[in-house]
């Protein structure tokens, strides 16, 4: 396939936020689909603390064509400091699914 499939993650501590991130992502063809897994607890370090808080992680289904658009986009909209951002390539999948991400994540 001319377009390889990626997975970008993110999370973010509000569900209402999460929705628009979603949502808008979908509404701009940079993503075909978007999951959104209910509150994870997340622990981490920050500013020499140890956190825990609940997050909503966020999973756009995209392609590689369109994926610096997507984390641009989302950059500019994230209100966190250093929000999580990965990538995790799709190496396998129906063809019907993986042709559907490309053709929705296409601009006409």
């Amino acid at each position: 396939m001319a377009n390889e499939i990626v997975i970008a993650q993110t999370t973010i501590d509000n569900e209402d936020q999460a929705k628009e991130l979603a949502r808008g992502a979908v509404e701009s063809k940079l993503a075909a689909g978007v999951h959104i897994d209910a509150p994870i607890t997340a622990v981490y370090w920050w500013k020499s603390e140890v956190e825990t808080t609940l997050e909503w992680r966020i999973s756009y289904m995209t392609t590689t064509e369109r994926l610096p658009q997507l984390e641009t986009w989302l950059s500019e909209r994230h209100p966190y400091d250093v929000p999580q951002w990965i990538t995790l390539p799709v190496t396998g999948g129906s063809d019907a699914y993986l042709a559907w991400v490309v053709e929705e994540t296409t601009r006409d």
